[in-house]
């Protein structure tokens, strides 16, 4: 970890800090507006200290962070996760969408190409027959 009076760039710390599998992501996020920092948008080169706090949205998640430590590298989930704390709200949030994901059905999806049985009835929906 660096020091806590060093600077670095959000989209590393976002790297670091395992939001993002990679840097490119990172930048997209920031891009945007996914990512604000004390609730303002920012490109990826901003500098972020400890203190800021972060709203990052994720898919339907989002989380309501404050930077505790800064690191330019990647390590462990345990490690990353003494970079920031997040926000009680935030938590119970979260663990409420993640409920009622889970109780919802998934959404239809194909399993590949239709069978022949399956484009018979996919024909007959089309046309009514």
């Amino acid at each position: 970890m660096a020091d806590d009076t060093d600077k670095l760039r959000i989209d590393k710390w976002l790297w670091a800090a395992r939001f993002y599998k990679t840097r490119s992501l990172a930048v997209a996020a920031l891009e945007s507006g996914k990512v604000l920092l004390n609730g303002t948008r920012v490109k990826p080169a901003k500098t972020v200290i400890t203190g800021d706090r972060l709203d990052i949205s994720i898919g339907s998640y989002q989380f309501l962070i404050e930077v505790l430590a800064l690191s330019d590298r990647r390590g462990p989930a345990p490690q990353a996760q003494k970079l920031y704390r997040e926000s009680e709200a935030s938590r119970e949030r979260r663990a409420v969408i993640a409920a009622r994901l889970k109780a919802d059905p998934p959404p239809f999806a194909f399993k590949g190409r239709p069978t022949k049985r399956d484009r018979r009835l996919i024909e007959q929906f089309k046309h009514g027959e």
